[in-house]
């Protein structure tokens, strides 16, 4: 198993000789012009929703790849009308792909596509197999039913949690997620990108500690050992 950050949300998940892409905003990010997009693998391309900052280079990425997007239907069905193939889901349901299984569990954000079209519900992913067992959790904030997780899924070995505030949860809150959902060890995302969205790094990684969690705040491109 093998995970790099590609800035912002954005990140590959290698498992089972499988590439999974999550959230790919890259081309447009400054702070990710380091990442080539054309030169990235994908069999999977999930998306958590439909918002320019997650959904920018999933066409590019999923066209170059012959990739599968995994989101929830009306995201799904808005690549699959720009000739890309898609898995279509729904808060709850869980599947069995060739590298292992995903559930697609609750968020609570807003979504809307580039175009304007409704991105239906928000949503997290869980991805486990017997190499690794992850969750996503979008641009979600801090929900009770992340208490849900532990009870439904195997036990996590890492999660990927935004941390960024404004948007989405601040630290103070991903913090208290990483208790709800029985985690140690947390990744941060959806921080430093804008102005709206930096954090104070070492004040993060203290208030996830006062709570016996691990928190990572990956630099772009940076290929993380779990």
């Amino acid at each position: 198993m093998k995970l790099t950050y590609l800035g912002h949300s954005a990140f590959l998940l290698e498992t089972k000789g499988r590439h999974l892409v999550f959230d790919p905003f890259i081309s447009p990010n400054p702070k990710a012009a380091g990442i080539d997009v054309d030169g990235i693998r994908a069999d999977y391309v999930l998306l958590s929703h439909g918002h320019g900052d997650h959904v920018a280079d999933a066409e590019r990425i999923g066209k170059n790849n012959g990739a599968t997007v995994i989101s929830n239907f009306e995201i799904v069905s808005w690549f699959e009308a720009k000739g890309l193939k898609g898995h279509p889901m729904n808060h709850g349901g869980k599947w069995d792909f060739d590298f292992g299984t995903v559930k697609y569990v609750y968020a609570t954000h807003s979504s809307v596509l580039p175009d304007g079209t409704c991105g239906g519900n928000p949503g997290g992913f869980v991805v486990w197999n017997d190499e690794v067992c992850c969750y996503f959790a979008g641009d979600s904030a801090l929900t009770m039913d992340m208490k849900l997780i532990p009870l439904t899924c195997p036990k996590l070995d890492f999660a990927i949690l935004p941390v960024g505030d404004n948007f989405t949860m601040g630290y103070e809150d991903a913090a208290l997620a990483a208790v709800f959902i029985e985690c140690d060890t947390i990744i941060g995302c959806h921080f430093d990108t804008f102005p709206y969205v930096t954090i104070d790094h070492e004040a993060a990684k203290k208030v996830f500690a006062a709570k016996g969690k691990r928190l990572l705040l990956p630099a772009v491109g940076e290929g993380l050992s779990i």
